[in-house]
């Protein structure tokens, strides 16, 4: 009996031995394999043959102890050694890895799978991909570049066909104004010659006088239906863009004199003081039967309109302004570009004049215009800048402007305006500048790189300067990894030990951090597998004479029945 009990003890402790080998040698093979977790075969005891449970002592005997015989071992269990491996870099920026805990999601035929291999590529439909095709999960955005943290999805990276623009949302001026230049009080004056109402017996012109009864010359009307008119007037010195206006049966006085003021982008309302020679708003009217142009005051903002500054259908209309009086102040201009949510420029125009001053402070007051605004006027916005005795800017509104962008795809634009870098100390000599000194648009821009940080955020790097979110690598814990079934190709699949997989994003709720650019190692330690290896080779030979002890004892037994 104990000779066959010590046959299948040692039998089993071959088969364990091998076990072990197998776990090595597997080990040492995947040395080499990116993500690799290595494992161990932990032995146990089996149940004992018991000769006797021993005894009690006495007041005669002293006790005795059980007598018990092993009946070898079993493989308790093949454990998985999840430590970290070793960090190393590569030069792919698709490349990850998960300096802590938790496992890369990854979507395979057969579902999700999970692995801490980061060897990752993208496709033809540029997915994120491992090196078996599985495609990595993880948050995507929406429209707008927000992540959408409600469900997983492929992630996707469209190098070289994502494009994107961003719309400007602010500016900051800079530039130095000189506080004792002229006071801006005087605006232009502008008059044209005395006009006749052909359908009012030839009486002076009113605002309900209809164009087409415009007369210079009695008996020849300057307007006609159907006609396109197009004024080309000059602000500063340098030309407006031309606007145009199409003639009707409706269309009166009034309305021409309102083409008018668009096109010069004259502003009045707002604080916006009154002409100091006229007393009147800056605008244009009609005034004693003429077209009377009172202009904003600064000299940036003089306005000149000459013979052909009016046509129609291409034609010189003859209607000459006579000019009585000049801008004056002490003014500055700047032109600037900002951008639309589609990229697209609009070009902007910033003029300032001298308002006032006291012994305290000194106050500019600033015009916005541009010709790309939608609504049929260049004029955008006026405000203020008021700076304290030292020349620096203790106010200044609005701090908004809207642009109208109604005749595009485009959406409608609010810019906050920052104007509080602009100094009030300057010399003579110098005089007033005003420069753009930051815009935060851009015109249309395509995917050029990424970059993903150690929270698993993938930030797109556009060829016009734009940073998007891409998307976000999620990772996934589990109560119990040793639990994880092997699936192949460096991943697991959830086990029935393992328990349900906890979503989480990198660094948060004991999760790890993402290293991009770089690759985790196998963690397997080839030296102490050798020396386990030796250890396993040394028991099962151990085992093996075992064996061949009983054999020999068997044999002695069969000569004494000879």
């Amino acid at each position: 009996m104990g000779l066959t009990s010590a046959l299948n003890t040692s039998l089993g402790g071959l088969s364990l031995n091998e076990t072990s080998i197998d776990v090595l040698g597997n080990n040492i093979a995947n040395a080499g394999t990116n993500g690799f977790k290595a494992s161990n075969v932990l032995f146990t005891t089996q149940l004992s043959r018991t000769l006797s449970v021993g005894s009690r002592p006495t007041t005669s005997n002293g006790g005795t102890n059980p007598r018990q015989v092993g009946l070898g071992a079993l493989s308790a269990s093949i454990r998985k050694d999840f430590t970290q491996g070793s960090v190393t870099n590569s030069t792919s920026p698709s490349d990850l890895a998960i300096q802590g805990d938790g496992f890369f999601i990854l979507d395979s035929p057969d579902g999700q799978v999970y692995s801490r291999n980061g060897n990752f590529e993208l496709n033809s439909q540029s997915l994120l991909t491992n090196q078996s095709g599985f495609k990595v999960q993880g948050y995507g955005v929406d429209e707008d570049f927000n992540l959408v943290t409600t469900t997983l999805t492929d992630i996707q990276i469209p190098l070289g066909d994502l494009n994107v623009a961003q719309a400007t949302q602010n500016v900051e001026i800079g530039g130095a104004l000189l506080p004792t230049g002229v006071l801006g009080t005087q605006g232009s004056i502008l008059t044209s010659d005395a006009l006749t109402d052909a359908g009012n017996a030839n009486a002076a012109i009113t605002g309900t006088t209809l164009l087409t009864d415009v007369e210079a010359t009695i008996g020849t009307p300057l307007f006609t239906v159907g006609e396109t008119l197009e004024f080309t007037p000059s602000k500063g010195g340098r030309s407006l863009d031309p606007m145009t206006l199409q003639v009707t049966a409706l269309t009166t006085a009034a309305d021409f004199a309102d083409f008018l003021d668009r096109t010069l982008g004259i502003q009045n309302g707002g604080g916006v003081p009154n002409d100091a020679t006229t007393g009147a708003q800056p605008g244009v009217s009609i005034n004693g039967g003429a077209f009377e142009i009172v202009g904003n005051s600064g000299t940036v903002n003089d306005i000149a309109v000459t013979i052909g500054n009016i046509t129609s259908d291409g034609a010189t209309v003859s209607m000459p302004f006579t000019k009585s009086a000049s801008a004056n102040g002490e003014s500055a201009i700047t032109d600037f570009v900002i951008f639309d949510s589609l990229g697209e420029p609009v070009t902007m125009k910033m003029t300032s004049v001298l308002e006032s001053r006291s012994s305290n402070n000194t106050i500019f007051r600033y015009f916005l215009e541009s010709a790309d605004d939608n609504d049929g006027d260049i004029a955008v916005s006026s405000g203020t800048i008021t700076f304290d005795s030292n020349g620096n800017v203790t106010n200044y509104t609005p701090n908004t402007f809207g642009i109208s962008r109604v005749n595009t795809a485009a959406d409608e634009m609010d810019v906050t305006i920052d104007l509080s870098n602009i100094s009030g100390i300057s010399s003579a000599s110098a005089g007033s500048t005003l420069k753009l000194t930051l815009q935060d648009g851009s015109d249309p821009g395509t995917l050029a790189s990424f970059v993903i940080d150690e929270t698993g955020i993938i930030n797109g790097v556009f060829d016009n300067g734009i940073i998007r979110t891409l998307g976000q690598i999620t990772l996934s814990r589990f109560s119990n990894p040793q639990g994880l079934l092997e699936f192949g190709n460096s991943t697991f699949q959830e086990g029935v030990s393992s328990g349900p997989p906890f979503l989480v994003t990198p660094g948060n709720f004991g999760a790890g951090t993402i290293r991009a650019g770089s690759i985790e190692l196998s963690n397997t330690d080839v030296g102490r597998s050798l020396v386990d290896l030796i250890v396993a080779s040394t028991n099962y030979r151990g085992n093996a004479r075992v064996i061949s002890s009983v054999q020999q004892l068997v044999d002695e037994l069969l000569v004494l029945g000879r």
